[in-house]
């Protein structure tokens, strides 16, 4: 790591890029949003599971997963009437067990 001296360079991100990351980065400030994307971690899962295993109705969780399908962390596929979500890629799996990982860091 380099020490700040006179003649560091600094370079920071784009400001449209910061602003674009915050709002992904918003997504992750919900208990409820992490915990959804816990439970679909290397699985296919349907929304009444779902509001079962955390006890929150489907509507709500319905509502949670459209916010996060908005911004790429989940995807679904149809399976007659059944609608099944799990995460969109490996990226957002590293994400989770990264910050997972730092908040368990002592």
């Amino acid at each position: 790591m380099q020490r700040c001296t006179q003649d560091i360079a600094l370079e920071p991100i784009p400001e449209d890029e910061a602003k674009r990351l915050a709002e992904f980065l918003k997504v992750f400030a919900d208990a409820d949003r992490i915990r959804i994307l816990a439970l679909l971690k290397d699985k296919e899962v349907c929304v009444g599971h779902i509001a079962d295993a955390l006890g929150k109705s489907i509507s709500a969780v319905s509502h949670q997963l459209g916010l996060m399908r908005a911004r790429r962390l989940v995807r679904y596929v149809k399976d007659g009437k059944n609608t099944y979500y799990t995460l969109d890629d490996d990226h957002v799996s590293m994400l989770l067990d990264a910050a997972r990982e730092h908040c368990r860091h002592v």
